[in-house]
């Protein structure tokens, strides 16, 4: 092997190990990347199971259908992995107790609209825009026995306010 051949075979060795090196080693913000299309590619149809209607007084701003998550293994799952939601739909979180509760975005790819709501149905505070697959909480201000999450957007589409009010029902 003469000196030039040696040298372009070297350097053709470091090239490759550079690029493994980089592939291996790529991070944004402390968190790993995820490749867009294995994000992408299993997404959670929605399954109406009831209706939730957020009102002011008397006066109903907007009615929405709801999937309701009521078990510890729904709860956990939440909207992870949907794509996209129907117009005006979102998810309805019921807990056994009102209590502080924490939410986050792992596994989220959709920004949302998170709210907190309290034994007596009254909205208690909102987390606007959520990022997606964030796993920074997301905390109530205060004790919530209910959270709504809705597409990123809504509440400031609906003029929807921590003192408004939900009201929801099942679909047999």
């Amino acid at each position: 092997m003469t000196t030039g051949t040696r040298t372009i075979h070297l350097l053709s060795i470091f090239a490759v190990a550079i690029l493994l090196f980089s592939a291996c080693a790529s991070e944004t913000d402390g968190e790993p990347q995820q490749d867009e299309t294995a994000r992408s590619e299993v997404s959670i149809p929605f399954k109406r199971e009831g209706t939730l209607t957020f009102e002011r007084g008397d006066q109903d701003l907007v009615t929405i259908d709801i999937e309701i998550a009521e078990t510890d293994s729904a709860r956990e799952r939440g909207l992870m992995q949907r794509n996209s939601l129907p117009d005006r739909s979102g998810m309805l979180f019921i807990f056994e107790r009102e209590e502080p509760q924490n939410f986050w975005m792992a596994n989220t790819p959709l920004s949302l609209d998170i709210f907190f709501v309290n034994a007596d149905s009254q909205i208690v505070n909102i987390a606007r825009y959520t990022k997606p697959y964030s796993s920074q909480e997301v905390p109530s201000v205060a004790p919530a026995m209910y959270v709504v999450e809705t597409e990123a957007g809504f509440a400031d589409t609906y003029g929807i306010t921590e003192t408004d009010q939900i009201r929801w029902t099942r679909i047999e």
